[in-house]
């Protein structure tokens, strides 16, 4: 028998195996290669729970110098905390993390700054600075406030029944505050309440001892006005002139002067508006109201437009298809002056309408309306050494805990937005880390009912029955 066929054959096939052999290795050894060196991951989550946000990219990859993160806990908690902090570590070479377990390593801890309510602590080189929780929020929070130096006050306006920022309420701006700090900005209200005289100085010709000390402090680096309900005298909106003018950054939210329902409306505000039609930006007396519909995706009435769509500008280019509401607004008109330069932030489109007369009942005759579309936020800049900044909206309730409480509405990344860019912060603007969400499993009798019919009756049936069937066909 000629068996140098048969050798032949083996050898071949020995061959072929050997080359399957080598090329898969080389194929997992380049895959191994392209993971490691281009890590990249998908999140299917509905809110991207395991996504780094476009604020915590932006800080992360934007480090000058290097940055380190020294993380407390037990050894058994790490591999949790690599889940999200090895996250960051991949956005840039600069960012460290060190691990510390207190009880096996007290003196180390002790040394690097451990204390029982920190579970991080964030060391730019700058400052040190705490995290309290293993949450993108606290992390990145915490560094900003270490790369953020130097004292930088957002100081409120408390002088008209304006909102205030330790009003938990949903009408209340407490969560405006809290955002604020978390981006190492210090909070404090102003409310102009004049003082008296210095003993023996004494006053010029014409001038009141509240002309004489009413003013926005030197230190406030944004003031903000929240939805005055009354009307400023002369000396506080001359005070909130000379701030702008003189390089200042200001945010007003002026609420519809309309009569809406049983409430008192907002006073008209004269002075204040002449100051901001001065600059360029004058506040209508209309409610603009969105027939457009896009509201009853969010559960919304045409009495509060949502916006989609937004005008370029450093502020809105963050939020494409991101929405935000804006109940009961008033129109704005925009033109830039001799001493000022104003842009459009966004507005309603050609579904829209304003009206000026709103009945008792709250009933709206559309065919007395002005067709739009129509302006609802503006920015400005005012002609200066340094220049002045102002951002006007035309409500001051897009702001309120409700809204910038809403997990589907980008109503607090527009506010820090604004506030960043007045407070030329430019390098913070971007869409900010979501807290985690609670999505618990809610079942009803009937689907738990078709849950246990489906895994403990159909299914095993069904993988049974299909065994009986292939056996029968093979016997």
């Amino acid at each position: 028998m000629d068996t140098s066929f048969l050798k032949s054959r083996q050898t071949r096939y020995t061959a072929y195996a050997g080359t399957y052999i080598l090329v898969i290795l080389a194929v997992l050894g380049a895959i191994n290669f392209l993971a490691n060196r281009y890590d990249k991951s998908y999140d299917s989550t509905s809110n991207k729970q395991f996504s780094l946000s476009d604020q915590t990219i932006k800080v992360v990859g934007n480090l000058k110098s290097d940055v380190k993160l020294t993380y407390f806990d037990e050894s058994a908690r790490f591999p949790q905390a690599r889940d999200l902090l090895d996250r960051y570590t991949a956005l840039s070479p600069k960012l460290k993390v060190e691990f510390i377990d207190p009880v096996k390593k007290p003196q180390q801890a002790k040394s690097a700054g451990f204390r029982r309510d920190v579970i991080m602590l964030v060391d730019s080189g700058l400052r040190k600075e705490e995290a309290k929780s293993l949450t993108e929020e606290e992390v990145t929070g915490a560094l900003i406030r270490s790369l953020k130096s130097g004292e930088r006050n957002a100081c409120f306006v408390n002088a008209a029944n304006e909102h205030s920022i330790d009003d938990q309420a949903a009408t209340g701006y407490s969560t405006m505050k809290q955002l604020l700090e978390r981006d190492n900005y210090k909070t404090r209200t102003i409310d102009f309440k004049p003082k008296a005289a210095e003993p023996g100085k004494p006053l010029a010709i014409g001038q009141t001892p509240a002309a004489a000390v009413v003013e926005v402090p030197k230190d406030c680096l944004t003031l903000i006005v929240g939805g005055p309900q009354l009307a400023y005298p002369q000396p506080i909106v001359d005070a909130i002139k000379k701030y702008v003018e003189g390089g200042g950054h200001a945010l007003f939210l002026l609420d519809n002067v309309l009569k809406i329902g049983r409430g008192e409306p907002t006073a008209e505000n004269t002075e204040l508006a002449a100051m901001l039609s001065g600059w360029g930006v004058t506040p209508n007396k209309d409610l603009v109201l969105d027939l457009s519909g896009i509201g009853n995706m969010f559960g919304a009435g045409p009495e509060i437009p949502v916006i989609l769509q937004y005008d370029p500008h450093a502020i809105t280019r963050p939020l494409a298809r991101v929405p935000t509401a804006f109940p009961v607004p008033r129109s704005l008109e925009i033109k830039s002056g001799a001493k000022s330069t104003v842009e459009k932030l966004f507005g309603t489109g050609e579904d829209s309408i304003a009206v000026s007369d709103v009945a008792a009942s709250g009933a709206i005759d559309p065919k007395k309306g002005k067709k739009g579309p129509f302006t609802l936020a503006a920015a400005g800049t005012v002609q200066g050494t340094p220049s002045g900044r102002f951002v006007v909206v035309g409500t001051s309730q897009w702001a309120e805990n409700r809204a910038m409480g809403s997990r589907t509405l980008g109503n607090r990344d527009l506010f820090m937005n604004i506030i960043n860019w007045l407070s030329a912060d430019e390098d913070l603007i971007s869409i900010r880390p979501k807290s985690t969400e609670d999505r618990p499993l809610t079942l009803t009798s009937q689907r738990m009912s078709l849950v246990f019919w489906l895994s403990v009756v159909i299914f095993p049936l069904g993988v049974v029955m299909f065994g009986m069937v292939t056996w029968w066909k093979r016997r």
